[in-house]
């Protein structure tokens, strides 16, 4: 069966945004007096709500994140958005081919979520169906986030189908009882720990050029008739 709706992460699913969301990140708590890599970064944060972050960084990291220290990660979020953001190569001619209701659900708030989408012309092809993690009690790996957007757009969960790029994306979309595709075409993703955490989720699939979506999707409804 074709899913009734396919559900898109936005940061380096539809916009090439991970990179430049970290940098920005790692600035944000150098400011706060603490020190993270690269690579912990990723592994901590990546996929993960705004709220989950500030609350890893206390827990694990013993940083305090201030209203001051969020405001200025977002200036600076935005001015990268602004000067360096992309889409993902092929995302614009792969959206208008699929057939199917389409939504984002990011873990980004709504605001950022459109303004990314603003700057790499993608927001005309998903306006108004954008949901953030920002509406709901707990962000990804739960399955919150998801099974509100399938209920926003009356879908079954059982019949919708999630691009994800993130470990904790990929878990809260089993979580949610939907299928899923992780996509490593960021240019973030060529990080071998992180395919290997991605891969320990058990996606149906794995695939990193997005012209291949819309023969991954006939491909899904091909096996189950097959089974």
């Amino acid at each position: 069966m074709r899913p009734e709706l396919v559900i898109f992460d936005c940061d380096g699913v539809l916009v090439d945004s991970e990179a430049l969301s970290v940098s920005a990140l790692l600035g944000m708590i150098e400011l706060a007096g603490g020190t993270v890599s690269e690579d912990a970064a990723y592994e901590h944060f990546l996929g993960k709500s705004m709220k989950s972050v500030r609350e890893i960084l206390g827990q694990e990291f013993g940083l305090d994140i201030s209203d001051q220290h969020l405001t200025a990660m977002r200036v600076d979020l935005m001015r990268k958005f602004r000067e360096e953001l992309k889409p993902i190569p092929g995302v614009k001619e792969v959206l208008p081919k699929l057939g199917l209701p389409c939504c984002v659900a990011s873990s980004g708030t709504l605001e950022r979520i459109r303004y990314a989408l603003d700057v790499t012309g993608l927001l005309p092809l998903l306006e108004p169906h954008l949901f953030s993690a920002t509406m709901v009690k707990r962000g990804k790996p739960a399955p919150d986030l998801f099974l509100h957007a399938a209920a926003s757009m009356r879908a079954h969960p059982g019949n919708c189908l999630v691009i994800e790029d993130s470990p904790a994306g990929v878990a809260a979309a089993r979580a949610a009882g939907m299928r899923v595709l992780a996509f490593t075409g960021g240019s973030h993703a060529s990080n071998p720990a992180l395919k290997a955490r991605l891969a320990s989720t058990e996606p149906d699939f794995i695939f990193a050029d997005m012209l291949q979506l819309p023969d991954l999707i006939a491909g899904l409804g091909a096996r189950e008739k097959a089974s």
